[in-house]
């Protein structure tokens, strides 16, 4: 019993490990191109890491083509889709999970339905209605787009985390003459800050890494996200390995951040925020 409870504790390690090496393979060859001259790229064939390495590519992307700018748009944009998805989807995850009213399986139905439909399929009708406002080709209109797009999933997401939370907490706020709004955002709000942490990572990532209609709804380099902004390294000819890995690993630096920022967030505020005796 002890050989085969031990055989299937190495055989479960060696699983992760497995899994946990084949999500970060395409990191690790990302990082190995983009330190790889131009001329070992191919005359080496496939190796683990190259002879010779070179910083060249990164130098190249960031003082000699429009990847800062890229880069900016899609913070600007990215950021903001968070920050406001996030607040919209914390009222309508506390509505959904605290009150109940006539309708509110159909508007839950009506949120999930808007997931089913595929993006390629919404990408004329959203430009037919956004060209008359003049939001196309616009950091705007992308950040109003994404917005609508994120908030049914991080409301749902939201209502989880609320539903998580005992209703007794608000309701002794409120009878010791807090209103409904004073009891979610000092009583409710602080003990799902893991969950605003939770979406605020999903929405950032979803809206960094989006290209349909960033590709579709930006017609200039100008206001060109990050995932828009690598194809300029695709000529008609050739691509430029090379400097769209070095674009790649640069665009890994802000989500990382990102998450190290937040994630002291995923794991505290259980206890915050409860009142006391």
């Amino acid at each position: 019993m002890t050989a085969t409870r031990l055989f299937g504790t190495l055989a479960h390690r060696a699983a992760i490990l497995c899994f946990i090496a084949f999500a970060l393979f395409p990191l690790y060859w990302l990082l190995k191109v983009s330190v790889t001259p131009n001329d070992l790229l191919y005359s080496e064939g496939v190796r683990m890491w190259p002879s010779r390495t070179t910083l060249d590519h990164f130098r190249f992307v960031l003082a000699n083509s429009e990847f800062p700018r890229f880069f900016a748009n899609s913070l600007i944009v990215s950021g903001t889709t968070a920050l406001i998805s996030t607040a919209l989807a914390a009222l309508m995850g506390y509505a959904l999970s605290r009150f109940q009213f006539r309708g509110k399986l159909w508007l839950a139905g009506l949120l999930l339905v808007t997931q089913m439909f595929p993006l390629v399929m919404l990408v004329a009708p959203i430009f037919k209605i956004l060209s008359p406002l003049g939001l196309t080709n616009s950091l705007t209109g992308l950040v109003i787009v994404y917005t609508a797009f994120n908030v049914p999933f991080a409301s749902f997401l939201m209502q989880g985390f609320f539903d998580g939370i005992p209703s007794d907490l608000e309701q002794a706020a409120m009878i010791d003459g807090a209103d409904r709004f004073t009891a979610f955002r000092h009583i409710i709000l602080p003990l799902a800050l893991p969950g605003v942490a939770a979406t605020l990572g999903f929405v950032f990532t979803a809206a960094w890494s989006e290209m349909i209609f960033a590709l579709m709804l930006i017609s200039g380099s100008e206001k060109a996200t990050f995932p828009v902004g690598l194809l300029t390294f695709v000529s008609k000819f050739s691509v430029d390995y090379g400097q769209m890995m070095a674009a790649g690993v640069l665009a890994l630096i802000p989500a990382c951040l990102f998450f190290l920022l937040i994630q002291r967030y995923l794991v505290q505020g259980m206890t915050a925020g409860a009142v006391k005796g």
